[in-house]
């Protein structure tokens, strides 16, 4: 697959504060890459040195073949970036703000009426296409940014926390506008829902204090959690205290209950357990499953291990 994003020894400092440090990473088109970190980690730094609002202090950034340093208009061309926060022109309306950006973006009268009406529909604008957009909703500002970045169809979008401020059935809606964009483009995806990640990304890396500390499927980040391969029973709640004292038997057992049910996960030492074992040790100690699933694992407790302690050796977490 062409690459389209390349980022080399990129590093960034504020004074003495050093915000990036050494960052490389690649992008292929067809690739959704999550850009995962807490607060404070350097993503939003890194991807306003990626688009060519900040200059780094040091390293390489090649944007579809042309370095945004040498070639900054060019590179920019074929990038659609959602900053932060979605800033915008609140005395302007959806409609003229995407004119605006239509006539930036160097976009024919012909092919920048039919843009315009098809980003208006791929994010749900048409209600609110006339009211000023200081006037709207958090979500509905977050959709009038994701409309000026794939205005002009870009081959590269860099979007920094897309779904922030949306509902759970917009967030499905940007997620599946992203799955269909995919195979054409590169996107690079600020995101501190981990959900999201699991939903839309093909790709995962992690910041933390400015350095890249794993890089992966989110497959194989699940893979890095204590939950991974866990057998998890859902027994009814007078029958968790047996049930549980039976599945000590298989490996250590956590229990999570909630009205009438009780959850029962089960961590063999190794990782790995049959979940026919744990069928069996219930219906022997006739404690009847509910429900009995295999753990892919936990994004947020991975993530909560690799980020509160960073290797600090620099060397990237991989699998």
């Amino acid at each position: 697959m062409e690459t389209l994003i390349e980022v080399s020894g990129l590093s960034k400092n504020f004074g003495a504060l050093t915000a990036v440090s050494d960052i490389s990473l690649e992008v292929k088109r067809g690739e959704v890459l999550g850009f995962l970190g807490p607060n404070g980690a350097g993503k939003s730094t890194t991807m306003k040195m990626i688009t060519g609002f900040l200059a780094p202090s040091a390293g390489r950034i090649v944007v579809g073949g042309h370095d945004i340093e040498t070639a900054p208009l060019a590179a920019k061309a074929r990038i659609g970036y959602l900053p932060e926060g979605a800033p915008a022109y609140g005395e302007m309306t959806p409609r003229s703000f995407l004119e605006f950006i239509a006539d930036i973006r160097g976009l024919s009268r012909a092919r920048r009426a039919e843009r315009i009406a098809e980003v208006v529909r791929l994010v749900h604008l048409e209600r609110v296409l006339e009211q000023r957009i200081e006037t709207l909703s958090k979500g509905f500002k977050r959709r009038v940014g994701l409309a000026q970045a794939i205005l002009h169809d870009p081959e590269i979008l860099i979007m920094d926390e897309p779904t922030d401020g949306l509902d759970p059935n917009q967030k499905h809606e940007v997620r599946t506008l992203i799955q269909a964009m995919a195979p054409h483009k590169a996107i690079l995806i600020s995101t501190h829902i981990l959900e999201e990640v699991d939903a839309v990304c093909t790709r995962a890396v992690i910041i933390a204090q400015g350095r890249l500390i794993f890089s992966g499927t989110p497959r194989e980040l699940a893979a890095r959690s204590h939950y991974h391969n866990a057998v998890t029973a859902v027994v009814a709640i007078e029958d968790a205290e047996r049930a549980a004292a039976a599945l000590g038997a298989l490996g250590n057992v956590e229990t999570r209950s909630a009205g009438a049910e009780t959850r029962l996960t089960v961590i063999a030492p190794a990782r790995g357990l049959d979940p026919a074992a744990v069928r069996d040790c219930l219906r022997d100690s006739n404690c009847p499953s509910r429900e009995l699933y295999v753990e892919r694992g936990h994004l947020d407790e991975v993530f909560r291990s690799i980020t509160l302690a960073p290797n600090d050796t620099g060397e990237v977490h991989r699998t």
